[in-house]
């Protein structure tokens, strides 16, 4: 399971918006709120169709099969530590 330091759950079903533009208003969404960059995206598994990660800016967006159909879960990736 991807651990994040802290992350914010985003929901935009909008078709005139593509994932670029989803994934910026949740970044600025996070950046306001929280007063850090996000670096990661998770998204629902027929969110990226052709790639298992695409960049937006830089934000890393990957799926995880437990994010719901438009839902956004977008934060600072922690990476684990070694024991």
């Amino acid at each position: 399971m991807p651990e994040m330091t802290t992350g914010l759950l985003w929901f935009d079903n909008d078709p005139g918006r593509d994932l670029a533009q989803k994934v910026a208003q949740a970044a600025y969404r996070y950046y306001q709120k929280f007063g850090v960059v996000p670096d990661t995206c998770y998204v629902h598994q027929d969110t990226l169709l052709k790639n298992e990660e695409e960049w937006v800016g830089s934000v890393r967006v990957m799926t995880l099969s437990n994010v719901l159909r438009h839902h956004y879960w977008i934060g600072q990736r922690q990476e684990r530590k070694s024991k």
